[in-house]
């Protein structure tokens, strides 16, 4: 089979982060767009992403893209498409569909539209009406933005947010591939102190060790795509036999989470634990007002609660002025803090920002204030 193009998707505000992994993978004629990263790939090559990818939610595999304004070329278009190269006799499959700005607004009737188009096509291949469904799963998603029809198949099953390793998790948890990419863009390496004192779960400094390790993400995970005749099997069993020779366990980390809650520090134990990094994290219950940091040199990554009831802002106000009270000074510390209160900048005051990224935590809008530290002298 010739060669496919996949889509990486992600949350908005990460294109370049999902980008520059894909790089790193060693994929190339890249097509950049909000929310999402197009590439080509041989077929052989579909476990790769899904076992790397640390800050996107899905792969999918593109089956077309076409302008369809009526229900009439929505199905025809649909149909043309060659739904018999992957969708096997037995297969079950399901569609699943979301419109933005096109004048088919109705995701239902889109869907019913689209599985009517794919049944007919098979049923002219297979010469039969009647499907088992008792194969390989499928999960076809119709995407309509301003009247563009772009029909995928994804490959990962549940989202590639869905490590395995979260057995508990606080009441407002940021999602792993989020965590990921935080880390990511504080440009953290194994060498480097790495604190969160409001770590909650533990996922920020979960995903900063299995980076740190480079332990795959998905290592162990089931894909949708596994089950699917065109991907060998060998495929997978080759790519985690290489994802299990790349891990790098030589070396200390210097990674320090801390929670005012003690079931939140259990809880990280037990999903560090579960990660397989348990020995890589030194949790401990603490209060943010009584930590105390002597070293001159570090990274702070943090996701401070907001979306708070107005009573509480006093409490959150505090922890900003603590925040600042203790990096103000500490020129070689740099601070990276995830929130949905704009005004945090207003307490933060060693210097301006030098990025602010906005993002999307679940359905919050929220920014990613990034202040660059000193770095320290190599001799």
């Amino acid at each position: 089979m010739e060669k496919v193009t996949l889509v990486a998707i992600h949350t908005f505000g990460l294109e370049s982060v999902v980008k520059r992994e894909l790089l790193d993978l060693g994929f190339s004629d890249l097509t950049v767009a909000n929310g999402r990263v197009e590439f080509q790939a041989d077929v052989t090559q579909i476990p790769l992403p899904n076992l790397w990818l640390r800050s996107a939610d899905r792969v999918l595999l593109k089956m077309g893209e076409f302008y369809a304004d009526t229900f009439d070329a929505l199905f025809e278009h649909t149909k043309a498409l060659p739904w018999e190269q992957w969708i096997t006799r037995d297969a079950k499959f399901t569609v699943t569909g979301k419109s933005v700005k096109s004048t088919l607004a109705s995701v239902r009737a889109c869907q019913s539209i689209v599985k009517k188009a794919v049944v007919d096509k098979l049923s002219e291949k297979y010469g039969t009406e009647v499907f088992p469904e008792s194969g390989p799963e499928y999960t076809i998603q119709v995407s309509l933005l301003k009247d563009t029809a772009t029909l995928t198949i994804d490959t990962s099953g549940q989202g590639l947010n869905r490590r395995g390793y979260r057995k508990l998790a606080g009441q407002a948890s940021l999602k792993e591939t989020m965590a990921a990419a935080l880390v990511l863009l504080s440009f953290y390496d194994k060498d480097r102190l790495l604190i969160d004192p409001m770590c909650g779960s533990g996922t920020i400094l979960i995903e900063a060790a299995l980076i740190a390790r480079n332990i795959a993400p998905n290592l162990n995970a089931d894909f949708a795509a596994m089950g699917w005749p065109q991907v060998p099997q060998r495929a997978w069993d080759l790519a985690r036999h290489d994802a299990r020779q790349a891990i790098d366990r030589t070396g200390e980390l210097l990674l320090f989470g801390s929670d005012i809650d003690p079931e939140m520090v259990q809880a990280s134990k037990a999903n560090a634990r579960a990660a397989g990094v348990g020995d890589d994290i030194l949790f401990e219950h603490k209060d943010i007002h009584d930590l105390w940091i002597d070293q001159q040199y570090g990274i702070v990554i943090s996701n401070p609660p907001y979306g708070v009831k107005l009573g509480e802002y006093r409490e959150i106000n505090q922890i900003y002025l603590t925040l600042n009270k203790m990096f103000r000074n500490k020129s070689g510390w740099s601070v990276y803090i995830l929130t949905g209160d704009k005004k945090f900048p207003d307490y933060f005051k060693r210097a301006e920002p030098d990025k602010v990224r906005k993002l999307f935590n679940a359905n919050i809008e929220v920014n990613y204030y990034q202040y660059f530290g000193e770095r320290p002298d190599r001799a």
